[in-house]
């Protein structure tokens, strides 16, 4: 059986070696080298001719920017990129540049912390080996949204109240190739409608308030990671923070965010089912869900209880996801109610609650 070629980039030689240690704990894959800059790295694509590149950030000489330019633009390839917490906001630069998955690297760099990395990094490298890139086009917001108009304002806070709309709520959930899809989107809308958002982005813990700050630049909605007590309010996005569910319950007339440990049998984090499952029952009706590209199944069980309570469902089409795993399973399900590629999610949105 053919090998699946990496090379590994990065400048520090014990992250190199422990890299290569662990990849090279996968059956189907041979390390054929490794580069310590950018530059060495297009040296190593073009001899080696690899599948796929695991990418560090920051090096000397050509930064791991550069190279992610290069290697997706004129070789196609899909690259990870593995990079330390504190360079959260790059993370989420460099899935914007073209990376397809990034994992977290430890803060110290003992040995056995390192290791810590070594299941999240197997399990995105079969992963990410099992698809096809695809390259999103930048939503036109004139030829992809519906007219505007001035939206009455809705009644804040509320469950079940939407004088004038149709939904009160967007529930998305998403995983794999999810943060440009997750910009897109939000960056699409022209105005602030009178409806919340709440987003499940399967995540590690630490990095989801970066790319909360990073939604919120770009968007006209007030995004925010998730805190315990927080306000489902029109106008408002949070997302789950990495590593905790994200649930809601009435207190007073108004709904309210309850972040919890995620559970055992929760096999993704956050768990899109857990947030769908517990919208349902507050919404009902008066709430869209959305499944955006993803690998696994999470979300089909909430796209049921969503449907269950009369709430509508839309998937991403397979033309636009980058991982068609997610969006299938929901579709499975048969509750579905319409398909649509990337640039067409927000004006969807918009048609299904009533604003056109």
């Amino acid at each position: 059986m053919k090998k699946i070629k990496i090379v590994v980039v990065d400048d520090s030689a014990f992250s190199r070696r422990s890299i290569t240690r662990m990849l090279e704990g996968i059956d189907s894959v041979e390390v054929v080298g490794y580069a310590t800059n950018g530059e060495e790295g297009i040296q190593k694509v073009i001899a080696l001719k690899p599948d796929l590149v695991t990418l560090d950030l920051e090096m000397p000489k050509m930064d791991g920017f550069t190279l992610l330019r290069i290697l997706t633009t004129r070789f196609s390839l899909p690259v990870i990129v593995i990079s330390a917490l504190s360079g959260a906001d790059k993370v989420f630069k460099a899935l914007e540049l073209g990376a397809l998955d990034f994992v977290a690297k430890p803060s110290s760099s003992a040995s056995i912390d390192l290791l810590s990395i070594k299941e999240d990094l197997q399990n995105k490298v079969l992963q990410v080996l099992a698809l096809k890139p695809v390259i999103h086009a930048r939503p036109n917001s004139e030829a992809t949204l519906p007219e505007q108009r001035t939206a009455e304002p809705a009644q804040t806070g509320k469950a079940g109240i939407g004088i004038h709309h149709a939904i009160d709520l967007v529930a998305i959930g998403t995983s794999t190739g999810g943060p440009p899809a997750l910009q897109l989107i939000l960056s699409a809308f022209e105005q602030k409608y009178p409806f919340a958002i709440v987003i499940s982005q399967h995540m590690p813990a630490g990095f989801t308030k970066a790319f909360a700050d990073r939604l919120n630049r770009s968007s006209l909605f007030d995004v925010k990671e998730a805190e315990d007590g927080d306000l489902v309010l029109p106008g408002r996005v949070l997302i789950a923070p990495g590593g905790k569910n994200m649930v809601f319950e009435v207190c007073g007339g108004q709904v309210t965010a309850r972040i919890e440990a995620h559970s055992e049998s929760d096999r993704y984090v956050p768990s899109v089912d857990v947030m769908l499952q517990s919208c349902a029952g507050i919404y009902r009706k008066r709430v869209v869900a959305v499944i955006l590209t993803g690998m696994g199944n999470d979300g089909s069980k909430g796209v049921r209880a969503i449907k269950e309570q009369g709430g509508r469902v839309i998937a991403e089409s397979e033309e636009t996801a980058i991982v068609y795993g997610m969006p299938r399973e929901a579709v499975a399900t048969g509750v579905v109610d319409r398909c649509v590629t990337l640039d067409r999610v927000a004006a969807e949105i918009i048609l299904q609650g009533g604003f056109s």
